[in-house]
């Protein structure tokens, strides 16, 4: 299903030229009346020939019918939870750069063209808006522990990835067409945003980092992330990703800790049949073998599965190159 088709032959935005490229703003919204309807219209002043949709995910408020008095695309998706949403607009929605940004208006619209160009100018294929680096967002943001679980699922990246984000949670994102059409989107809630990050690295796509000025929100309106429930699943969703991605790694790690177990358990008994010639506990003894055994199966496994990645990743890389292509041809045309 596609959206309504318009050609952008050089967007005009806030006074400043953008390459030509059609773009689709993509505010997926839950409980957002109070704010949606300023985010359309900014959205729509700052970029005036871009598609905004707004996916209303089961809200019990005015959200759908004001931001469609705004002038925005409105849809419903039924299955709750942002990373449902997502999925659904990047099936249903056509464009050479797409825009994903918050319902709540904590996000600048003036910061969109500084996200988009990259993107539009062919530089980038996933480009973040950095709410830490000036500071802004631990000044306005009043939880604390939001702060707290970016960094930590930052320097989580650093070390499984090797790769240094500056901020992590930002829901404001600006991905080209072949990024979106060879994205598969498996979180279904809040952990969109920390499955993209991985994605975009492991996948080795091309990441800019822009900062953006950060604004809590307004008064009377509610986040929907649970820090402590929805920071579990964040943390489950590295884990996932970092054993279907990274296969080797993950089981030499933990083939790593059996062994510490299987050696910590043996090596007393080793010891003590050396002096006595005897082994008088047999179910430590037993219990060491099968936590060596477990270790030896976790390496075997390790292999094995990176082996069928290496594979899945040139068949992606041959799937991508087509997406580029068909990009190439579409611009072209």
């Amino acid at each position: 299903m596609q959206g309504p088709e318009e050609t952008n032959a050089g967007v005009e935005c806030a006074g400043d030229s953008l390459p030509q490229g059609t773009i689709a703003v993509l505010i997926p919204c839950y409980n957002e009346e109070l704010t949606i309807g300023k985010v359309v219209d900014d959205f729509r002043r700052v970029l005036p020939t871009a598609e905004v949709w707004v996916y209303d995910n089961n809200s019990s408020d005015r959200t759908a019918e004001v931001a469609r008095s705004h002038g925005a695309f409105v849809r419903d998706e039924p299955r709750q939870g942002k990373g449902n949403v997502v999925r659904q607009m990047l099936r249903d929605i056509d464009a050479d750069c797409y825009l994903m940004v918050d319902g709540d208006d904590t996000y600048p619209a003036e910061a969109a063209p500084d996200l988009v160009r990259p993107v539009l100018e062919g530089r980038a294929d996933h480009v973040v808006g950095d709410r830490l680096s000036n500071g802004t967002y631990g000044a306005e943001n009043k939880r604390q522990f939001h702060g707290f679980g970016n960094g930590l699922v930052r320097w989580l990246i650093k070390v499984l990835y090797g790769f240094e984000y500056a901020d992590v949670m930002t829901g404001y994102r600006a991905m080209s067409r072949p990024f979106v059409r060879t994205y598969p989107v498996l979180s279904p809630g809040f952990e969109l945003e920390t499955e993209l990050s991985i994605h975009a690295v492991d996948k080795r796509w091309r990441i800019e980092q822009v900062p953006i000025t950060y604004r809590d929100r307004p008064e009377g309106s509610v986040s929907k992330l649970n820090t402590v429930s929805d920071g579990l699943k964040v943390l489950r969703m590295i884990a996932s990703l970092f054993k279907d991605y990274r296969p080797l790694p993950f089981f030499l790690l933990l083939a790593t800790v059996f062994l510490v177990i299987c050696l910590a358990l043996g090596l007393p008994v080793v010891y003590e049949f050396r002096h006595t010639g005897l082994v008088a506990r047999f179910p430590t003894a037993f219990l060491a073998m099968g936590f060596g055994i477990l270790a030896a199966l976790f390496v075997a496994v390790g292999i094995i599965l990176d082996t069928e990645v290496k594979a899945g990743r040139r068949a992606w890389e041959l799937e991508c190159a087509k997406a580029f292509a068909e990009d190439r041809a579409r611009r072209s045309s």
